[in-house]
């Protein structure tokens, strides 16, 4: 099966089921979701945003509230990189519980850097929004 993305003619960055069986009555069919599924589109869409935000939130610790570099860095670095990995694991089922964690980790952010609790919730409430139109999109398209 091939999960790398390449060889799919997608749009770039969205991962689509490739040739590989995922997506296609493969193996790996049951854990994967449809290229075009509108729930994974606007769920990699909050998460590519949500780790721009974390990113800045690193000099926001060190220059105004004096958390070391190496704590912010790990951090808020480590969080933003597991947003845009799992964006782009959002074609496997156990992707949307695992992103729901990462959204706990971020407002769990908010003990370093006190905006962050704001928005993580925000961002979590646009995660849960995203869930919620993507499966009445979803739902619509199949009409």
């Amino acid at each position: 099966m091939d999960t790398s993305g390449a060889g799919d003619d997608t749009s770039a960055g969205t991962g689509g089921a490739g040739t590989g069986g995922a997506g296609t009555g493969g193996p790996g069919a049951s854990r994967a979701r449809p290229a075009g599924d509108p729930v994974r589109r606007l769920l990699a869409t909050v998460l590519a945003c949500e780790a721009v935000v974390i990113a800045l939130a690193i000099p926001v610790a060190v220059a105004v509230l004096d958390v070391s570099g190496g704590t912010a860095g790990a951090v808020c670095g480590g969080l933003a990189v597991a947003c845009l990995l799992m964006a782009g694991l959002l074609r496997f089922s156990w992707a949307v519980p695992a992103g729901t964690v990462l959204q706990v980790l971020v407002i769990a952010t908010g003990f370093m850097v006190p905006t962050m609790f704001f928005l993580g919730a925000l961002f979590g409430a646009l995660w849960g929004t995203a869930i919620w139109m993507g499966r009445k999109a979803r739902e619509a398209a199949a009409r």
